[in-house]
């Protein structure tokens, strides 16, 4: 991904490291589920608790609820799949693949894994863990983050220790807000794209936004192009977000005056 120079003149952070982009992507509800011996399936949910434990829900008495059954644990995968939340024309930005050992959570330990899964995801379904739904437990062996072309391996401690970027959880309706309502917001954005970047027919879209600062995406006629257009420090807080926005777009109203 290519980085364009922001407003300061100190050249910032603008990518967290792979445990950090491991942690969000881990946050995002589409996933896969791939049990050893088993067709893939999707979960019920899934939720990375504070402490790093995945947590799963499966039906009870579906085909991987039996299996456990049957043998305590057994070798699964978990795929995150991370999807710009506005329309492109590829919409996937990352994968995550969780790899280790699935085990039925504990009858004993059921009440303080399903709060701390529903501290980070509330879904509906934990309300039938015990009758409609089983949880489960995904003890991690491996963890590898796929971004375009780009893979990372991520030691699980580390995964575990991580936390996720500060503005995941807003980030799909900002996202939204920008696309829908403030077009000359992404105009100001592209602005700072230089010009020999950008060919007659080439599309800019709004491809996401973290802590480093906003990405964008060139839609070609044939490929694309991502690249960030970073903030001056990289934030903490969803609440630094405006003010933030308010200096690239300062600094990109600027720099069309010193063009005329």
């Amino acid at each position: 991904m290519t980085t364009i120079p922001g407003p300061s003149p100190a050249a910032p952070r603008v990518l967290g490291d792979p445990a950090e982009r491991a942690r969000t992507v881990a946050c995002r509800t589409a996933a896969a589920l791939c049990v050893r011996g088993l067709a893939p399936g999707r979960p019920l949910a899934h939720a990375t608790t504070a402490a790093g434990q995945v947590l799963v829900l499966v039906p009870a008495g579906g085909e991987v609820d039996e299996a456990l059954a049957q043998e305590d644990d057994r070798s699964a995968v978990l795929m995150v799949s991370d999807r710009s939340p506005v329309p492109l024309r590829d919409s996937l930005r990352a994968q995550l693949w969780l790899s280790g050992w699935l085990t039925p959570v504990r009858a004993a330990d059921q009440r303080a894994a399903a709060l701390a899964f529903a501290e980070v995801r509330p879904a509906g379904e934990l309300l039938g863990v015990g009758s409609e739904a089983t949880l489960l437990r995904l003890d991690l062996a491996e963890v590898v983050l796929r971004e375009g072309t780009r893979c990372a391996e991520v030691a699980p401690p580390a995964f575990a220790a991580a936390r996720p970027d500060p503005l995941a959880d807003v980030e799909a309706g900002m996202l939204h807000h920008l696309d829908r309502d403030h077009p000359e917001v992404l105009a100001l954005l592209r602005s700072r794209i230089p010009a020999g970047d950008l060919g007659p027919r080439d599309v800019v879209r709004p491809l996401g936004i973290d802590r480093y600062g906003y990405r964008l995406r060139i839609e070609r006629p044939t490929g694309s192009r991502d690249l960030r257009i970073p903030f001056p420090q990289p934030l903490t807080c969803p609440g630094q977000l405006p003010a933030a926005t308010r200096r690239l777009l300062c600094a990109a109203r600027a720099g069309l005056t010193r063009r005329d």
